[in-house]
């Protein structure tokens, strides 16, 4: 018989140095008819991406939604199956989403297929025709998908917390009602689509294994003659959080609680935003934060907290959220305001704001290794007004911030006191624990 098996402990590997950012080829243009267009060249497939951002804040939610759903449900000459085959053929898809901020298009296709891509995304732009027999069906499913999501408590949690700190900002309200849905008509959308739908602030990124000159040459042959007489409607500034009383929104039955936080935060371009997102990283931002080894590892509380800033066109804000058993919710509170206070009055030390440095740099990296996330990204910083040359300066400002950079942001933006905080749980159970930490204001969930 073998004796018992024993295991040798070995010391992990310190961290390699991390290498340094590289920012791909890339080009610009601006078209006549307002379109920008930005080329980035990453070739490690025969693949393109293709995302097309359109300014689309102050749309009523259901029309936006709708409008979005039905936008590749045919034109004045295909039908939306047509669509979809034209792009099969080229290895391609399209699909269209839309947030509060903007109406995007994405996809991705082969290279030798980007100049039927762009025809067709033409087409669509230019001459959606919003079938009535497509639309109905189109709205039928929205209005499920909104009536599955009014069960999910996150989905009702998160609805409670924007209300909460947006108040009468367009941002209140991102989901519309099913009966809103069931409101819109094709003519509707067809009139939308004409205000809106247009190239002024419009901002498309191909990425891929492009030449990026000869990408925005197609580009423009293929939308240079896509115009509209639409407008670009100004979102006004967020307003600053007011924290008040805790709102509990009682669900009777639920046998756990949604924790919901709002804190303050800064834009990207912000001297302080690297300092913050490191602050963030520390406090709840990754898996080796102190929050997560509090109220994850050594109480158990919950599964999966985690907090992150996140960046609107009108305002930014720092969200931390967490699902927590009923009975502990009262303490699952206690201890986030623990580790906020925490981190807001006591600077972190060296090596833990160096793993957090190492994992924001680390994730830049990552975000920018594939086409697709190199596409997202630019997308994204262009619909803030940045290019990807930012990358590398807000790489450069993670590199530098110091514990004094860190401590200094988190006392100014993580402190407690300054949270906005939603609590959906049974009311009955965890209003006692709740009122024992802070003042509580209670209303019923909603549908």
């Amino acid at each position: 018989m073998s004796g018992p098996m024993t295991t040798v402990s070995r010391a992990l590997p310190p961290l390699g140095p991390t290498r340094k950012l590289r920012l791909p080829k890339q080009a610009e243009r601006t078209l006549s008819n307002g379109l920008t267009v930005i080329a980035v060249r990453r070739p490690a497939v025969p693949l393109v991406e293709l995302r097309l951002g359109m300014p689309f804040g102050r749309v009523h939610p259901a029309r936006a939604a709708m409008l979005a759903q039905t936008l590749l449900s045919g034109t004045t000459t295909l039908t939306g199956v047509q669509i979809a085959a034209e792009l099969q053929k080229v290895g391609g898809g399209l699909s269209a989403g839309v947030d509060p901020d903007r109406l995007m298009l994405s996809g991705a296709g082969l290279v030798t297929g980007l100049d039927r891509m762009l025809e067709i995304l033409a087409e669509v732009l230019a001459t959606a025709a919003y079938p009535a027999d497509e639309v109905a069906t189109e709205r039928d499913r929205l209005v499920d998908r909104i009536q599955l999501a009014q069960c999910q408590p996150g989905h009702l949690a998160r609805t409670a917390l924007l209300r909460r700190i947006y108040g009468r900002h367009p941002y209140a309200v991102q989901t519309p009602t099913p009966d809103q849905v069931r409101a819109v008509r094709p003519t509707v959308l067809r009139k939308l689509h004409d205000q809106r739908v247009h190239p002024t602030g419009a901002v498309l990124v191909l990425v891929g294994d492009i030449q990026p000159e000869r990408a925005l040459d197609a580009a423009e042959q293929a939308l240079g003659g896509w115009n509209g007489t639409g407008h670009v409607a100004e979102l006004p500034a967020t307003p600053p959080l007011e924290p008040g009383p805790l709102l509990l929104v009682d669900r009777p039955g639920s046998v756990q609680s949604s924790l919901r936080m709002a804190l303050p935060a800064v834009p990207r371009t912000d001297p302080d935003h690297a300092a913050l997102q490191l602050a963030n990283l520390i406090f709840g931002g990754y898996f080796s934060s102190r929050w997560v080894e509090n109220i994850r590892e050594e109480k158990g509380y919950t599964y999966g907290p985690h907090s992150l800033v996140e960046h609107s066109a009108a305002g930014s804000v720092l969200l931390a959220a967490a699902e927590v058993a009923t009975d502990v919710t009262g303490a699952a509170l206690l201890e986030t305001q623990y580790e906020l206070g925490r981190l807001a009055c006591v600077a972190p030390g060296e090596e833990e704001l160096e793993q957090a440095r190492q994992y924001a740099l680390g994730t830049l990296q990552l975000g920018i290794s594939t086409q697709a996330g190199l596409a997202a990204l630019t997308s994204a910083y262009a619909g803030s007004g940045l290019r990807l040359d930012f990358l590398a300066e807000h790489a450069a400002r993670l590199a530098k911030a110091t514990v004094a950079d860190v401590a200094d942001a988190a006392a100014q933006y993580l402190a407690p006191a300054r949270a906005v905080t939603v609590v959906l749980g049974d009311a009955q159970r965890v209003a006692g624990q709740l009122a024992t930490l802070t003042e509580v204001v209670t209303e019923p969930a909603g549908p």
